[in-house]
């Protein structure tokens, strides 16, 4: 009975641990998007200050998604190497000081070399926090505490809009740099006090070394997630980065006003992200095996996509706001089980590498698109329904794509 009772009292409080964990990654994720779209809300304000054009603009950019690219392969060998309770508190704290350099640059070139060093820090999000969920959750609560986390992103964006415009207003647009910048530190602290491993109450594997890239890149499960991420990553990119300037020249939305639309696009995101992950989790539970699960799931959510290809014909803000928002929703929901694709189907040992992989494989397509964006809103004088068009589509693409390459979860 004694031991019976002991067991109980294990599993609750593992259980309490790992979503406790879950809390952190949510956390993390939140400062990682806080950090990055400091430069996007700000986009009117430093064209203003220092003459950019669209063009100048999209390389900045670039500039992040170049180092995002290039890293995400190292970030996620580094985090299979040596775990993530050193690896994440590791890179929160690179892209901590990066986000604060940007209140110290005063030319595109200086704004370049900021962002450059923050899409290298932040490459380690992902892989790190998909490979905890790995470690600590079982198969059944991979998608819904990846949903969970994943929501963070989301969140992260409000509350940007929330603090950017305040601080700006009141401090001027470096300290928006400098106090959003120093979150990062706040969070390392209860991670390393927190965490006090890496495997949760699952054993180590014996094979704790990672698996050589020509292998991963031999299997179809790497590739489904690779192509995933090369056609659908740049859509999100494409919002996060060029939605508020859209609202300022489309509608007319300011710094001052530009809090509210945001806000409503990315709790519309939080709620696709978060029900995204419990599709899965739900279907399963009432007797969908695991492959039909996971491909109604993302069914559901490319099909969500397609509305936003009608700004083609709205002209007034909130209904593009709307459309916006379901859009956000739907790729969140995507990514929440994009992301457990890489869980449902590598060892533990491999799934930072893997989704290392497919980060850089979203980042050089990200990175590939931006100066396109750019260069096609200067020749064009700023027609946008093209692009979202373009946005619309992609993860029908990616779903045929996807699941022509026979995937099934193979690893619990």
């Amino acid at each position: 009975m004694r031991t019976e009772v002991a067991e109980d009292v294990q599993v609750h409080r593992s259980r309490y641990v790992r979503w406790g964990i879950c809390g952190l990654l949510f956390f993390a994720t939140t400062i990682n998007y806080v950090d990055r779209q400091v430069l996007s809300i700000l986009k009117p304000t430093l064209q203003a200050e220092f003459g950019w054009r669209e063009i100048d603009y999209s390389w900045i950019v670039v500039a992040f998604q170049l180092a995002y690219a290039m890293m995400m392969p190292l970030a996620g060998r580094l985090i299979d190497r040596i775990g993530t309770r050193l690896g994440y508190a590791l890179a929160v704290i690179v892209w901590s000081v990066a986000a604060i350099s940007h209140g110290f640059a005063r030319s595109a070139t200086q704004f370049i070399i900021a962002r450059f060093a923050l899409g290298a820090g932040e490459a380690a999000n992902f892989p790190a926090a998909v490979r905890t969920v790995a470690n600590w959750f079982p198969q059944e609560e991979r998608s819904f505490a990846t949903g969970i986390f994943n929501s963070g992103s989301n969140v992260g964006v409000i509350v940007a809009a929330l603090l950017v415009p305040l601080i700006t207003n009141y401090m001027g647009w470096q300290a928006a740099f400098f106090i959003t910048g120093a979150l990062g530190f706040l969070w390392v602290v209860p991670w390393l006090l927190g965490v006090k491993g890496d495997e949760g109450s699952a054993p180590r594997s014996s094979a704790s070394e990672p698996v050589a890239y020509r292998e991963l890149l031999a299997d179809r499960g790497s590739w489904a997630f690779i192509i995933g991420k090369f056609v659908t990553d740049p859509v999100w990119w494409f919002y996060l980065f060029w939605i508020p300037g859209f609202l300022n020249r489309t509608y007319s939305v300011d710094l001052t006003s530009m809090g509210p639309p945001l806000i409503a696009v990315y709790l519309a995101a939080d709620v696709g992200s978060i029900f995204g992950g419990w599709l899965h989790k739900g279907l399963v539970a009432r007797g969908w095996n695991a492959t039909a699960a996971r491909k109604t799931a993302m069914l559901i959510c490319g099909l969500s996509a397609t509305p936003v290809m009608l700004l083609l014909w709205v002209e007034t803000l909130w209904p593009a706001v709307a459309l916006i928002g379901l859009a956000a929703a739907a790729h969140q929901g995507w990514s929440a089980n994009l992301f457990t694709l890489v869980s449902d189907t590598f060892p533990k040992r491999t799934v930072g590498s893997v989704v290392g992989l497919g980060g850089l494989a979203g980042g050089v397509s990200g990175m590939l698109i931006s100066p396109v964006v750019g260069y096609w809103l200067d020749w064009s004088n700023g027609w946008y329904q093209p692009i979202f068009f373009v946005a619309g589509t992609a993860y029908l693409v990616a779903f045929a794509l996807i699941f022509s390459l026979s995937w099934r979860p193979r690893i619990a």
